[in-house]
């Protein structure tokens, strides 16, 4: 599944709004420069294919359509009213001057940490099963059935992929923290299930429903973060997402440290996961629902409530302010799958999706698999070290991910993201096949593997999931999101299945330069379709990405 971005600019951007001359529309959208030195952002309906590209289960993607770059580079947060012509020049609208943004004194952080318990399980459900396959297989009778095995990995990404898309409707009739509560259900069961099985066919139940459990949780803990966050720290609070996950995948490696002396110690390891799913659904008991989800229902006091405890009630005016100028598009019926392929929707679906398709497709599953070979090669036998080193490099390129979101902006953090990630699988090829760097060959594929790692967690880890909640509408987000989401598991799933067959058919050094290559297009595709949010609250890019019905 997934294995997984900006700063300030002088000139003020008119946002969606057609100043006085007419311009001729590029694309989805476009920036363009005014004599007087503004900026103008207009919209039209102009389509673009991309090609259904396969890779891998790249969970993530379906053709797109365009969204051409709309660099709202560093906006300072304002309200603007916006309508995109579908198909002509944009319609002149008012330009309401920027407010000054009031400092939050709510309080953020700790729902922002409850939700975050869901991405740990995602990670540590994720990494689990690689250390205690092994032993588990022995106890359980399966060892020489590889069969067996392979279901037993990959019942999980099939649970997903269910949970995923289960996800967004759950969180539109239940709200979002009760669909957290629902969660931790299957993610507990399945959790126990799998540590007291005494055959496969319960270790694979169990492990299908910590699946669903997941695929959920991977569906709403960045669309719960989005609504919930500020608008001047969204960035880095969404990319906490990422950090936890890859969180939670060291602790799958720490947690089966102990299995060298203790063989049983897989049922342990299983169990550990019970603990979280627990503490998420007693968090999010006591923790506020999204207010952008309470208005949608017609829960005003309630929204005014939440925003005060999220926010502060000096922000509280402001805040109601810029979700009920968005209202009138929440007060449409709520929006069902159909919707989203819909010429209304499709473009900005069809974005999402390929931002997670691309994220697959790009190798991250491969390079990780094949790590541990790779370490071997330049005398790294510990299978431990080279995980540990793998994960490190990881959780460090996130880190840094989340300090920038807000002042790089997501888009440029994808751009250097793919284009280090093309770079390093160029590398890893080369260290390969070239024989003039056949001494240097472990070295070199040690510093591709590394270099391939940090750069996805630069911004084709971290971003996707922050972006998609910001550029989808509120009528659609959830059900958006989780279509994109099953997308990323679907094609994690058979990146799974066919990996091995394309590195025997191929050879592992060709299987490399196509990973490079499909990193070059995302490049492309990015510099041309993705939208800058940083800045912006989500209503503001809401009502720019509007297309009048």
């Amino acid at each position: 599944m997934q294995a997984s971005t900006y700063g300030s600019i002088r000139e003020k951007l008119v946002f969606g709004v057609q100043v006085k001359q007419q311009r001729k529309v590029l694309g989805f959208g476009e920036l363009r420069r005014t004599s007087r030195g503004l900026k103008n952002l207009c919209m039209t309906d102009k389509t673009t294919g991309f090609g259904g590209l396969k890779l891998t289960s790249a969970a993530m993607g379906a053709n797109l359509g365009r969204l051409d770059a709309i660099s709202m580079t560093s906006l300072k947060p304002r309200s603007v009213k916006a309508h995109a012509a579908s198909g002509a020049d944009g319609d002149v609208e008012n330009l309401v001057p920027p407010k000054p943004q009031v400092k939050s004194s709510g309080t953020v952080l700790p729902f922002v940490g409850v939700a975050c318990l869901g991405a740990i399980l995602f990670g540590y459900h994720l990494g689990v099963v690689n250390g205690a396959l092994e032993y588990l297989s022995k106890d359980l009778g399966i060892a020489e059935n590889v069969a067996l095995k392979g279901w037993v990995v990959s019942t999980l990404l099939a649970g997903a992929t269910v949970g995923s898309f289960t996800g967004g409707t759950l969180a539109d009739k239940f709200g979002r923290t009760r669909t957290f509560q629902l969660d931790a259900i299957p993610l507990t069961i399945g959790a126990f299930l799998c540590a007291t099985a005494q055959s496969v066919e319960q270790m694979i139940v169990g492990r299908l429903l910590a699946g669903i459990g997941i695929g959920i949780s991977s569906a709403i803990v960045p669309l719960y973060i989005s609504e919930i966050s500020p608008t001047e720290i969204r960035g880095a609070l969404g990319s906490v997402n990422q950090l936890f996950i890859c969180l939670g995948i060291l602790g799958a490696l720490v947690a089966g440290l102990p299995l060298s002396a203790n063989p049983l110690w897989w049922r342990t390891m299983f169990g550990i996961a019970i603990v979280p799913s627990v503490l998420l659904a007693l968090g999010m008991a006591v923790s506020p629902e999204s207010p952008r989800w309470l208005l949608q229902q017609g829960k005003t006091s309630h929204a005014e409530k939440v925003i005060k405890t999220l926010y502060g009630k000096e922000r509280v005016t402001e805040v109601m302010h810029d979700l009920t100028s968005a209202s009138h598009g929440s007060a449409e019926p709520e929006a069902g799958w159909f919707d989203l392929f819909s010429s209304r929707y499709w473009k900005v679906v069809s974005v999402g999706a390929a931002l997670f398709l691309f994220q697959q497709l790009a190798g991250i599953n491969a390079v990780v698999y094949y790590s541990t070979s790779v370490f071997r090669s330049a005398g790294i036998t510990s299978d431990v070290a080279a995980s540990a080193l793998v994960g490190a490099a990881n959780v460090f390129g996130t880190a840094v991910a989340s300090s920038l979101m807000d002042r790089q902006g997501r888009k440029s953090l994808l751009l250097i993201s793919f284009g280090g990630m093309a770079a390093s699988m160029l590398l890893l090829a080369l260290s390969f096949t070239w024989s003039v760097l056949a001494p240097y060959s472990g070295t070199l594929a040690v510093a591709g593997t590394v270099l391939y790692v940090l750069s996805f967690s630069l911004g084709a880890g971290p971003v996707p999931a922050l972006l998609l909640p910001e550029i989808f509408a509120s009528r659609i987000r959830a059900k958006a999101v989780s279509l994109s989401l099953g997308m990323h598991w679907i094609s994690n799933f058979v990146i799974g299945l066919y990996f091995l067959s394309f590195v025997t058919k191929f050879g592992i050094s060709s299987v490399y330069l196509g990973f490079s290559a499909v990193c070059l297009l995302a490049v492309l595709y990015i510099a041309g379709n993705v939208v800058e949010t940083k800045g912006r609250s989500l209503e503001d890019i809401e009502r720019a990405l509007s297309v009048p019905t």
